[in-house]
């Protein structure tokens, strides 16, 4: 029996049945019955990705679903990786939003316009890489943007940030519909039809001019989706402004599927490409990587801090996937499936510890209703369990041992440092750089995740709020337990993805032999002299760390002293003598001050009867995002005034307007006129 399509089915039902209950329930059982549903649907769609890596395919036609071209689904290896993962970001964070909504009053994520879109965002996250025709994938990718809108603006009456960050999020992901519906329009009508399979058989008969301008387009689109620099401006806005839960979603199962997007398009339907789209690609990757934790670096904004942190691990799968394709156009197609491998795995280990960090910063956001880390602290003693999650997904998130996230980045580091002979300048001086960047973006972000996890959790509160918290509802702590399972079970035996990954690289047309081989404890690299054993690296790190605090401690029995520690006269220390997130940044600020481009200002007010007495001195410091303070802004003001000096077009005359339609209309039959 394939169970593919059963799954897939049951999945639809559950978040149709979650919608429903969205709508018709009061507000205590609508919450529960929406996660639980949620949950199903997630767990569904999980097992159907499962399936579908371990040789399970799938696909079939529904003619009355969509007019004229019907709908058109297809599971393969690679579609159910994208399902795996997403399914079981959703089964999880579905039962932490029983916690986190039943919190919150029937307002916001409780009400039931949130909770009927809930369901079907979290079914559009698991349906997206099943599409198998255009028309399918743009219905699907639109559900999923437009769900993923409306619960962004859930707490829009709470916050008039939330807004602003739903117009921004709202023009880029509409801007990015636009390149899509652009670049898969141009396909279609070269390739002589808009099913993916037709896709694959006309790519070869493009020239490389269209390929290029069918590419571009739908790439950038894709990126965009995935928060690739300068793409990004709208993901530090909308994930910190949204519901714990839809932030988890949105950064840990949405961002991968423009990864998704961009393997299936250039790898697979359109079979690579050359030399200079994925060059680029790499470059818009270590971009993105260095410049996101850097930012997530100063910020002292919780949320934002890990919005940043996604730009950066997804900036590190681009370079996997512009390296994959280096690799292929140069026909190292063995060192091309590593290189795929290692940007799947990477993602893969990024959803689980992303979506735990962004449940645990939703925790303390309930329980202090604080996300800034200069007031936080103290939380150790007050939410352990929550503490104790966050730790484990931080560990990940730093890329060292024994975390989850170590395996990814040391497979691409792999990949790219066998990749030194591929021939070219260009590539002489990009795989090396790309290098350098990832062990950069590995440091920044192990004093990313200290700063996080000291100021937040071992500091002393600086807030009374912080100082009164409370240990998050059970609910939550499930949701985010099931998510430290994965974690953990990522970290200490990632071997086990190594037939999954393997044909989810079989599935873009590249060699499937084993490019991670080892089973389930460790990490071997078929045809490359690399091997990796996490789970005994962390038994040592385990053994090492027992030694280091025990044998003092033990000695320290044996010769008690009852004096007091020498204080310096200070008398005990209060938060105000405390590292803040600020403090604990700026020397990394003064390091890279060229580039960040730090503001700051002193303004000096005098005494009105003297000039020689000072009322006050207000200082103001700020690190503005650069891309988006040069780039956005000047673009946001330049429209702002057009829309403006266009409000004189509305004279309020309909002979006008019809002067409008009317010129309008000669200017569109001039271009086709001149186009045909």
């Amino acid at each position: 029996m394939n169970v593919v399509p059963a799954a897939l089915a049951t999945a639809t039902a559950l978040g149709g049945a979650g919608a429903l209950a969205g709508v018709v329930l009061p507000y205590r059982p609508r919450v529960v019955a929406v996660g639980v549903l949620t949950a199903g649907a997630g767990m569904s769609g999980a097992a159907a990705g499962v399936a579908a890596l371990g040789g399970g395919r799938w696909a079939a036609v529904f003619p009355g679903l969509l007019p004229l071209t019907g709908t058109r689904v297809a599971v393969d290896a690679l579609a159910g990786l994208f399902m795996a993962v997403a399914g079981a970001v959703v089964a999880a964070v579905g039962v932490y939003g029983i916690g986190y909504a039943a919190g919150h009053g029937p307002g916001a994520l409780g009400s039931r316009t949130a909770q009927a879109v809930l369901p079907l965002f979290a079914l559009s996250l698991v349906l997206v890489p099943v599409a198998a025709s255009v028309s399918t994938f743009l219905v699907l990718w639109e559900l999923m943007a437009l769900g993923s809108l409306s619960l962004v603006l859930a707490e829009h009456a709470e916050r008039p940030t939330v807004r602003q960050a739903g117009v921004r999020y709202a023009v880029m992901t509409h801007l990015g519909l636009v390149l899509l519906l652009a670049g898969f329009a141009l396909f279609a009508a070269k390739a002589h039809g808009e099913t993916f399979t037709a896709l694959r058989t006309g790519a070869h008969l493009l020239s490389p001019a269209t390929r290029g301008l069918v590419f571009v387009p739908v790439a950038t689109a894709f990126a965009s989706k995935a928060g690739a620099v300068p793409l990004h401006a709208w993901l530090p806005r909308a994930h910190p402004e949204a519901p714990s839960p839809v932030s988890a979603l949105m950064s840990a199962a949405m961002a991968g599927l423009g990864v998704y997007g961009l393997v299936r398009t250039g790898l697979d339907l359109l079979g690579g490409g050359p030399a200079w789209w994925w060059l680029g690609l790499l470059a818009l990757g270590g971009l993105s990587a260095v410049h996101g934790i850097l930012q997530a670096a100063m910020a002292s904004d919780l949320k934002r801090l890990l919005a940043y942190s996604t730009v950066e691990n997804m900036g590190l799968v681009l370079v996997g996937v512009g390296a994959c394709g280096l690799f292929a156009a140069d026909g190292d197609r063995p060192l091309a499936a590593l290189a795929l491998a290692a940007a799947l795995l990477h993602l893969v280990n990024h959803a689980a510890f992303k979506a735990l960090l962004f449940c645990a910063a939703g925790s303390v956001l309930r329980a202090t209703g604080l996300r800034d880390l200069d007031r936080l602290g103290g939380l150790r003693s007050r939410m352990p369990v929550t503490a104790a999650f966050f730790a484990v997904a931080a560990l990940g998130a730093v890329a060292l041992p024994p975390g989850n996230g170590f395996a990814g980045e040391w497979l691409l580091l792999q990949s790219l440092m066998h990749g030194m002979e591929v021939p070219g300048v260009a590539v002489a001086v990009v795989l090396p750089l790309s290098v350098a960047l990832i062990a950069l973006s590995a440091g920044i972000a192990a004093a990313v995740f200290v700063k996080a996890l000291g100021v937040a959790f071992f500091a002393r509160p600086r807030d009374e709020r912080a100082a009164a918290a409370r240990e998050a509802p059970p609910p939550m702590l499930a949701g985010m337990a099931l998510l430290a399972v994965g974690t953990v079970a990522l970290a200490v035996a990632p071997g086990l993805l190594g037939d999954g990954l393997d044909r989810a690289v079989e599935a873009v047309r590249l060699p499937g032999t084993g490019a991670v081989t080892g089973g389930g404890l460790g990490v071997r690299l078929a045809g490359v002299s690399a091997s990796l054993s996490p789970l005994w690296v962390a038994a040592a790190l385990t053994a090492a760390l027992v030694l280091a605090t025990g044998l003092p401690r033990l000695r320290g029995r044996r010769r008690r002293v009852g004096a007091r520690l020498w204080d310096c006269g200070g008398g005990a220390p209060t938060p105000r003598m405390a590292y803040t997130a600020t403090s604990f940044a700026e020397p990394l600020q003064r390091v890279f001050d060229d580039v960040l481009a730090p503001e700051q200002d002193v303004d000096v007010t005098p005494v009105r009867e003297s000039a020689y007495l000072v009322e006050r001195v207000r200082f103001r410091h700020r690190v503005p995002d650069r891309i988006e303070h040069r780039l956005y802004e000047p673009v946001s003001a330049a429209l702002a005034g057009i829309g403006r000096a266009a409000r004189r077009l509305a004279g309020g005359s309909v002979h006008v307007y019809l002067g409008y339609g009317f010129a309008g209309l000669v200017v569109l039959l001039s271009v086709l006129a001149v186009g045909w």
